[in-house]
């Protein structure tokens, strides 16, 4: 029989994970999210023509598309790397919150890496089973008439969200469960969220809205610095923000950490027997 998911053992699950790897996590977390994010933000040139275009009284939108087009072209290689270095942090992270053999941050830095491409081969395969989805159901409909396509989009909108949800937990069946094997992790995934899927939407729902309004405050709290100066400003939000964002994904990557152990069959007690 599927384990019903509760949301509350599985925050609380979470925070107890935390709690008892703070030390490694916080190491591990400032290395792999803040450190890149910080660095990337400060070495990033300014957009400054785009936010030009944006301000104009009559937008052009083919130069700004164009302006956007060639800023992203002349940067993509900073998200890719970015992207690299923190799928390795996410790794090693969740080895360290739920291994009971007590891995060291070297440890599971060897696992992160041996584990990166096939994470990286994971990710692009939900990614192109999740477009597929709904690329199929658009162009179904486009061969039939515009109100189809709508309404066919609208419901490959529905399944990609729940195919994505149904594959949400591969990540942590990587991490956790150390099945390299991309197609294994998500057969694994979608046996683990069994009967769960409105329940898991409903806490990723609830989890993406607190961290949306806690990340809104924390950037309206670092904005305050622009009053001292531009570079003050810049220097403060580019901190600011890879600060929210180290915490973020440390919470998220524990919440999955929870799930994962809880739809497996772990408990609470489990939980914190493995870090006494």
């Amino acid at each position: 029989m599927a384990i019903k998911l509760d949301m509350g053992k599985a925050w609380n699950d979470a925070v107890a994970l935390l709690s008892a790897n703070r030390d490694v996590v916080l190491v591990v977390a400032g290395v792999f999210f803040f450190l890149p994010s910080a660095i990337a933000s400060l070495a990033m040139p300014q957009p400054t023509e785009i936010e030009a275009l944006s301000a104009s009284a009559e937008p052009n939108p083919e130069a700004l598309l164009g302006a956007i087009s060639a800023y992203y072209g002349q940067i993509w290689w900073m998200f890719l790397l970015i992207g690299l270095v923190q799928a390795i942090g996410a790794l090693c992270v969740l080895a360290l919150l739920t291994d009971r053999s007590r891995p060291t941050v070297g440890d599971a830095l060897k696992f992160g890496l041996k584990a990166l491409i096939p994470y990286i081969a994971t990710q692009l395969l939900v990614a192109l089973l999740v477009t597929a989805v709904m690329g199929v159901l658009i162009g179904i409909g486009a061969l039939i008439s515009v109100a189809v396509a709508a309404l066919l989009g609208l419901v490959g909108v529905i399944l990609a969200i729940y195919v994505w949800i149904k594959l949400s937990l591969a990540t942590p069946v990587i991490g956790i469960e150390k099945r390299l094997n991309p197609l294994a992790a998500m057969q694994r995934s979608w046996q683990l969220t069994k009967g769960n899927s409105l329940l898991l939407l409903a806490f990723y729902l609830l989890l993406g809205l607190v961290m949306i309004v806690i990340s809104l405050i924390g950037g309206m709290v670092f904005a305050i610095f622009g009053f001292v100066g531009e570079q003050v400003g810049l220097f403060a939000s580019a901190i600011g923000g890879a600060l929210i964002s180290m915490g973020v994904t440390a919470v998220m990557l524990a919440v999955l950490a929870a799930v994962h152990r809880q739809l497996s069959g772990g408990t609470s007690e489990a939980v914190r027997e493995t870090f006494d």
